[in-house]
Formats: C-alpha cells, sequence, structure tokens
C-alpha cells in the first residue's frame, strides 16, 4: 500500500483526493500544521506527495526545497497558478509532475499512479527492493534511504537482502545463516548475532531505527 501525504489548504480538494486515492487502496494523510510539513513529512514517510503552490506561513516552493534536501519522493505541483511561470519554478524546484486546478479525479488518480508505477515499480523490477522508503540496489548491494546511499558490508547486505524479499514474515535464524554460509556446517549463533546488531546500527545510523524486530526464540522480521 503506498502512502500519499496531501500538503493542501482547501478541505473539499483533500476530501477529494483523499477519497479516490483511498478507492484505489492507497493510504493518504493530508497535513494537520502548515507550520510543520516537513516533519510531519519524515513522521509518515511517504512514497508520494501532492503539494499546492499557495499555503499558510510558506508556500509550496519552499517545502519542495525543504523536502528535497532529504528525500527524493515524487513530488505533484497542484495549483490554480497555471502560467508558464509558475510550473516552470515548480519543476526547477523538484517537483516531478504538475497539474492545474480545476482538475479531473482521473486525471489525478492516472498520473499518481504512473508516476508510483515509474519511480518504485519499474526498480524493483530493476533489481531493487524497498521497505519504509528505503530501496535496497542488488545491482552494487548499497541502500538509499532519504537521498543517502549508505554501504553495507557484505553480510550486512545478505542479511537484509534476504530480511526484505522475506517482508513482514519471520525468518529464522537457521535461514539467516544458511544464506551467509551458504551451508550449515559451520554456524555460530554468536557470529550471527553480531552480524545483525552491526546491520541494526548502520540502518539506525541512517534514521532507520527499530526496522528490524527480534521474534525471541525464533528469528527476525523487518516489518515495513
Amino acid at each position: 500500500m503506498y502512502k500519499i501525504y496531501v500538503v493542501e489548504d482547501d478541505k473539499g480538494i483533500v476530501d477529494g483526493i483523499t477519497d479516490v486515492l483511498k478507492g484505489w487502496g492507497m493510504d493518504v494523510r493530508a497535513v494537520s500544521d502548515f507550520r510543520y510539513v516537513v516533519e510531519e513529512f519524515r513522521d509518515y514517510e511517504p512514497e508520494l506527495v501532492i503539494l499546492d503552490i499557495t499555503l499558510p506561513y510558506m508556500g509550496g516552493y519552499h517545502w519542495c526545497q525543504e523536502i528535497r534536501k532529504t528525500s527524493s519522493v515524487p513530488i505533484i505541483f497542484i495549483s490554480s497558478a497555471t502560467d508558464n511561470m509558475n510550473i516552470i519554478m515548480a519543476m526547477n524546484m523538484g517537483a516531478d509532475d504538475f497539474i492545474p486546478k480545476p482538475f479531473d479525479q482521473s486525471v489525478l488518480i492516472a498520473k499518481v499512479q504512473a508516476l508510483l508505477r515509474r519511480t518504485y515499480e519499474f526498480n524493483q523490477s530493476s533489481f531493487n527492493l524497498q521497505a519504509a522508503g528505503a530501496v535496497l540496489n542488488t545491482n552494487d548491494n548499497t541502500l538509499m534511504y532519504n537521498g543517502v546511499k549508505i554501504e553495507l558490508s557484505r553480510n550486512e547486505y545478505r542479511i537484509l537482502l534476504t530480511l526484505m524479499q522475506n517482508k513482514n514474515k519471520v525468518v529464522s535464524r537457521e535461514k539467516l545463516m544458511e544464506v551467509l554460509w551458504e551451508t550449515d556446517s559451520f554456524v555460530d549463533e554468536n557470529t550471527l548475532t553480531v552480524n545483525v546488531g552491526r546491520l541494526r546500527k548502520t540502518l539506525e545510523a541512517a534514521g532507520l531505527k527499530d526496522l528490524i524486530r527480534t521474534k525471541f526464540g525464533v528469528g527476525y522480521i523487518l516489518e515495513a
């Protein structure tokens, strides 16, 4: 289920966007305090942002720039200011698309779905796995989160890859040891514990705290 963050001050428009996106199986959250758009964005970790230009306190251009400092999440501007200058400004600030108001809901959902598909489904078909806003690139064994590339050790990568492939499922310690050493002939329980601990520290340093949870007596689960 994709998470969509809506930053718009017209309640009627927000309700309309929420209804149509939820109807297509998406999770939607509207901004609750226009002074803390970035803080709410970080807390929610959406896969896409819908952003108006004219807003209370700070405008959409400001918030787009602030989000772009730490994230490459897709951003769609919606606005009645549809002159070429505003459209160009929006794209230059880091937006991925622009929808003029008033708009047909079918146009909105088509653009949202296309952008999500290009950003996430295409990446996954190109050997990327995603969880909690982080993308694991299996081509170079790195993790991308909030626009930052995180280098992983060989064992960190293999553990995280296995957990992401079994997202929201418990992976036994035995399975992880088989993945690390190809066979269970040379297994050391303590070594696995140390490697999982190192991976957790790497993820926490990047802002991904508690991504991996321990199921005592069974194994580990990556809950996304």
